[in-house]
């Protein structure tokens, strides 16, 4: 029984070749028609395509999926550089297929003879092609290069892990700065060394290898003043600045109140001013040092500092039982904008924070009475899941206006309902319980009010060999103004001098008071 290509009469079949003889290389069909190089050529064509298409909605200002980008930028072009490999491969197979049938027939090379016409308009064909997948390829590397920087594929892509970083940049100040303009910087050295480190991550997403929460802080970045110092300018920080910070109270009323706050940010560089204030500290003027015994940098006990004059003073803390050869293996960090600013762009907020600024941003109603300690005892309840918080969070609210205050239920159901859906919003941007993700995870260490943040040197505990202490006096970094409702001093709620050694985060841990 004859096999497959030996029909007679088959195009192309061996026993046609034989009968044709030396004819055989003239009359047989192109290499080409083969399967595999047939089967090549369709799947280039259809990739093209694709691309093609995805490359003209990305033109017209169509957002595409994270995952439509991946193929049309990074798995695409592979496909289709694939398919294009199967057509030179198939033809050399089916020569190879016709010199074993016709021995001696077929040259050892193909002939190329530019004089007949369809050799040449075939040649010409095929340098043109080139010439457009290479001009194409330029394009889609470039493409892929652009999209491996966006936020869309650095919080999108890997949508569970990352949801609660992305979540939180999304709402920050840095929201229209690309992940890699921080995470990364230019230059092409450390976009290469981020791509072989993010190899691991995509194994630990592929196969749920990641931790929950994301450790921080990441130690394959770039130094963090090389990323930052791209759009900030350090020596150009110099003066005080106002900040007003809203706060409701949790009594029926919610009464409001704006503390006015001078904060002294002072600057690090003599020559464009003093090096005073809060960035005393940016390793311009001064120089600072300091060894953390944990990995989030919460428990100093060393800090080193060298001024202008070339003097250095070490600190150490007078509550550590850290001997000397200890503190001698800790190792020992430059300060730098993270030291302080540890979550620029990623700040997950305390409940009660959160709800203020619902509240300043009307979003809440304060007229609807206790709204602030009800929305922040919602909060701070455990649900398993999102979906389970957003119920347990309109139930809470629901049934305590309804129970107690029934005319109030009546008359303003749609602030209530209003007032529902911002607390749903602030526990779905603040709160991730299956990464295990809240305002507790990642210490923010701008300011002192919820973690140690400048406590942890400024505590009036860190004494040198000299006697001098790292000063803790607030007068230092801010001064309290006045609140819109009273000229006079501003007084805390609660006597501080009663609270012993205890500081601000003791009490303030983003819960009811």
């Amino acid at each position: 029984m004859p096999t497959s290509g030996d029909e007679p009469g088959a195009p192309g079949s061996v026993r046609e070749e034989r009968q044709n003889g030396a004819e055989a290389e003239r009359e047989l069909p192109s290499l080409a028609r083969n399967r595999l190089s047939i089967s090549g050529l369709i799947i280039a064509i259809i990739v093209l395509a694709d691309m093609l298409s995805l490359a003209g909605m990305t033109l017209l200002g169509v957002q595409l999926n994270p995952y439509v980008g991946i193929f049309a930028y990074l798995i695409g072009p592979a496909v289709m550089i694939l398919g294009l490999l199967l057509i030179p491969a198939g033809m050399l197979l089916e020569r190879r297929r016709r010199r074993r049938f016709l021995p001696g027939e077929l040259p050892p090379f193909p002939k190329l003879d530019l004089n007949e016409a369809s050799v040449r308009r075939g040649f010409l064909g095929a340098v043109g092609f080139s010439m457009f997948f290479v001009v194409l390829s330029l394009v889609a590397s470039y493409q892929g290069y652009q999209f491996t920087d966006s936020a869309m594929f650095c919080g999108q892509t890997c949508h569970v892990p990352m949801k609660p970083e992305f979540d939180a940049y999304e709402d920050s100040p840095h929201a229209r700065v690309a992940c890699a303009g921080c995470h990364v910087g230019p230059g092409a050295t450390w976009f290469v060394r981020s791509k072989l480190s993010g190899a691991y991550q995509v194994y630990s997403v592929m196969f749920n290898k990641y931790p929950r929460p994301i450790e921080t802080p990441i130690k394959e970045l770039r130094p963090i003043r090389a990323a930052c110092e791209q759009c900030h300018w350090p020596q150009k920080f110099y003066g005080a600045q106002l900040k007003v910070f809203p706060h409701y109270g949790y009594d029926e009323k919610n009464t409001a109140m704006r503390i006015q706050m001078l904060i002294k940010t002072g600057g690090g560089s003599a020559e464009f001013g003093r090096a005073t204030g809060i960035h005393w500290h940016m390793n311009i003027a001064n120089e600072v040092w300091y060894a953390a015994t944990d990995k989030q940098s919460q428990a100093i006990p060393w800090v080193k500092v060298r001024t202008p004059d070339g003097r250095t003073t070490e600190y150490l803390a007078k509550d550590s039982s850290l001997t000397a050869k200890q503190i001698a293996e800790i190792p020992v960090q430059a300060m730098d904008c993270v030291t302080c600013h540890a979550r620029p762009s990623h700040k997950f907020r305390p409940p009660d924070q959160a709800v203020d600024e619902a509240f300043e941003g009307g979003q809440l109603d304060p007229t609807l009475p206790f709204l602030k300690r009800q929305a922040v005892k919602a909060l701070l309840k455990h649900y398993d899941t999102p979906e389970h918080a957003a119920e347990g969070i309109a139930t809470a609210l629901d049934t305590f206006y309804r129970n107690r205050y029934a005319p109030i239920y009546a008359g303003k159901w749609p602030q209530i309902q209003a007032a529902i859906a911002a607390v749903q919003q602030i526990y779905k941007k603040n709160i991730f319980p299956y990464m295990r993700v809240d305002w507790r995870t990642h210490p923010d260490n701008i300011g002192h009010l919820y973690y140690p943040g400048c406590f942890r040197c400024h505590d009036g505990q860190h004494v040198s060999t000299d006697g001098r202490v790292i000063p803790q006096e607030c007068e230092t970094c801010h001064t309290v103004l006045a609140t819109p409702t009273s000229v006079a001093e501003f007084k805390h709620p609660i006597d501080l001098k009663d609270v012993g050694g205890a500081t601000c985060s003791t009490c303030h841990t983003g819960g009811v008071l």
